[in-house]
């Protein structure tokens, strides 16, 4: 009988996951590493897809095949999210599956996101360099604000048209 886990690999990324659980403020992170893992172990698709509708009596043997795969893929996905997270939200989430479980965290902490991703661009345009005061130190606080947003999923566009 085949197994429906991931195939045993040297090279497991679920150790990340137990760095820190989901607490809330850390839902951006948190997120990106769940994404790193399911990537890897070919479950991603279960967070952006629904649910499919209940087979109907006549459904094919692949259909029936296919259904089943994604009911234990959303299973092993819904409980790997409830064990990486605090105490609180496993109560609040332990009923739902994998896809409207991470829809609802999205809804509860998108604004969280938001909220942190000004905060930081705010800091590095404001940032200004001190007439006098070195600017190595200046330069790696704004090396620090861009990976801070990138961290946050927003990727800095880089161009050589710099005008001097």
């Amino acid at each position: 009988m085949a197994s429906n886990h991931a195939p045993s690999s040297s090279f497991n990324l679920r150790s990340i996951l137990d760095k820190e659980k989901l607490s809330g403020m850390n839902f951006t992170n948190w997120y990106r590493n769940l994404r790193i893992v399911l990537k890897q172990e070919k479950k991603e698709y279960v967070l952006e897809q629904p649910y499919p509708e209940d087979l109907v009596a006549s459904a094919t043997a692949a259909e029936r095949r296919a259904h089943e795969k994604y009911y234990n893929d959303s299973l092993d996905v819904g409980c790997l999210m409830l064990a990486t997270m605090s105490l609180e939200l496993q109560k609040q989430y332990e009923d739902l599956d994998a896809f409207n479980m991470i829809e609802g965290l999205h809804g509860m902490f998108e604004s969280q996101a938001r909220v942190e991703k000004y905060n930081t661009s705010k800091a590095l345009f404001g940032s200004n360099l001190a007439e006098g005061n070195p600017i190595s130190p200046h330069v790696i606080k704004m090396i620090g604000h861009i990976e801070a947003l990138g961290r946050l999923g927003i990727e800095p566009e880089l161009t050589t048209d710099v005008i001097l």
